[in-house]
């Protein structure tokens, strides 16, 4: 028997959906808010979640993120009355089983449930618990987890794998923990870099070559395709793979063989490929840049690291990792924190990502040499004006001409600074609460009118302890 959670704030909804799933041997369980839900899953074994979009404290896709990090991992359903493409894609993204649309029938909602517990039951049986490698890969966010969960997936096959995400990410990470955690392992991990490939000398690069093949070739040379052999060949930035190559180059996917330039004759070379990207290839296929059928090959299984203003939760694990790393590497002391050093790096939109947010934090460093503490002071100065800009920018109109009241006593007067960095976060607490108001707590209204993500408006909130359920405050 499994246990069941409906989260819908229509009571008649949750009563027919409780009665189809106690007739089918289960548990059911039910609550009408997010916040219910929430303490239904943390306090039992949940292994399926019904969960609906419009609730009264919130929507429901908002709480995928946070169902990842219960010890049970129950699936979840998504029903909606209000069907959404981009909700279903999002759902989809953060892991959603399914997403129905209401009305719809017993038969309609019982199929996934059955399937769903299938699944998990047969995943139950076959697990085996090894120890994932996970290299130089840091965080600890639901959207991390995700993103192992595949790459464990990826290791326990030879299938190809497409990677994707922005510049930063660390796609190569991803791959190469892929090649650690597969029966590859003992083998070449062999990166070609196909934004840098010597456009007259491809062939050759790739595919090898014989001697005297060509003026300057006065030996046999193997090829990187060759070098993969029994290992993985990792293929970065596959989307500026020359379309010339493109078709010879899915044969030697398809067929694992290939004839070096100069040769009479084919070699084989039994590589795993995984490809990685920060181009929309599906794009790149509608604009004939990239051929279909090659998209096809590669994205056997799909990986998509979100970029770092989407994991949040991740900022000060990186940050505490490379601050060790560098302070070991330099020879010098280990650094504290401030917490206003975390939080001008949350506040931050990164969009170099974890590479750039290396990058600061080795400027940081250089900056605090000899200080036992890292302050926000210490943040390169081009990130701490962009901060400030956007705080002031984004600051409601209607404050701007307001008194600040300070001490008649010199004795009393805040450093220049101190003064800054209040009146820095009355005016970003006087922003959001105006957010709040404005919006009416409607999450989608309030990320339109301040231009920030989902995940990073509640990151936001959160540092300055408010929430989109209050109604109160200036306007």
């Amino acid at each position: 028997m499994a246990c069941i959670l409906i989260i819908d704030d229509d009571v008649a909804v949750c009563e027919v959906l409780a009665r189809m799933l106690r007739r089918m041997a289960h548990e059911a369980v039910c609550a009408h808010t997010l916040r219910d839900g929430m303490q239904l899953l943390g306090s039992g074994d949940c292994d399926v979640v019904l969960l609906d979009v419009n609730l009264p404290d919130g929507n429901g896709l908002d709480l995928l993120p946070d169902i990842r990090t219960v010890s049970t991992r129950p699936e979840v359903i998504i029903i909606t009355a209000e069907g959404d493409p981009d909700g279903a894609e999002l759902a989809i993204k953060n892991g959603a089983w399914d997403y129905i649309e209401k009305p719809a029938t017993l038969g309609e909602m019982k199929l996934p449930v059955m399937r769903a517990l299938q699944y998990r039951d047969e995943k139950r049986i076959h697990r085996t618990c090894v120890a994932l490698k996970r290299g130089g890969i840091i965080g600890s966010s639901p959207q991390m987890g995700g993103c192992l969960d595949l790459v464990a997936q990826a290791a326990a096959s030879d299938a190809p794998v497409l990677i994707s995400g922005e510049t930063g990410t660390g796609k190569e990470l991803f791959a190469f923990a892929i090649h650690e955690n597969s029966s590859r392992l003992n083998n070449n991990f062999v990166v070609v870099d196909c934004a840098s490939l010597p456009g007259n000398l491809v062939e050759s690069a790739l595919f090898g070559y014989k001697k005297g093949a060509f003026t300057g070739a006065d030996r046999d040379v193997d090829g990187l395709v060759k070098q993969a052999d029994r290992g993985t060949l990792f293929l970065d930035e596959v989307g500026e793979l020359p379309v010339v190559l493109q078709k010879s180059f899915l044969r030697v996917l398809q067929e694992h063989r290939f004839r070096p330039v100069g040769s009479k004759t084919e070699v084989r070379s039994d590589f795993r490929v995984i490809a990685a990207t920060n181009r929309d290839l599906h794009q790149m296929v509608s604009g004939g840049q990239f051929r279909n059928d090659l998209l096809f090959r590669l994205e056997s299984l799909a990986i998509e690291i979100p970029p770092l203003k989407n994991r949040q939760d991740d900022i000060k694990e990186l940050t505490v990792y490379y601050v060790n790393r560098l302070c070991e590497r330099y020879g010098i002391e280990n650094k504290g924190f401030t917490p206003e050093f975390f939080q001008a790096l949350r506040a931050y939109d990164w969009p170099g990502n974890v590479r750039e947010l290396i990058n600061t934090i080795e400027s940081a460093l250089s900056a605090a040499r000899h200080d036992p503490t890292l302050f926000a002071r210490h943040l390169p100065y081009q990130l701490r004006v962009k901060l400030a800009r956007d705080s002031l920018e984004k600051k409601p109109r209607g404050d701007s001409g307001r008194a600040v009241l300070l001490p008649d006593d010199a004795n009393e007067l805040p450093s220049f600074q101190e003064f800054r960095a209040g009146i820095l976060e009355n005016a970003q607490r006087q922003y959001l609460q105006h957010i709040i108001k404005r919006s009416g707590g409607d999450v989608k209204k309030a990320c339109r009118l301040s231009g920030l993500s989902r995940t990073r408006l509640y990151a936001v909130l959160k540092d300055y302890g408010l929430s989109l359920r209050e109604q109160s405050g200036p306007a």
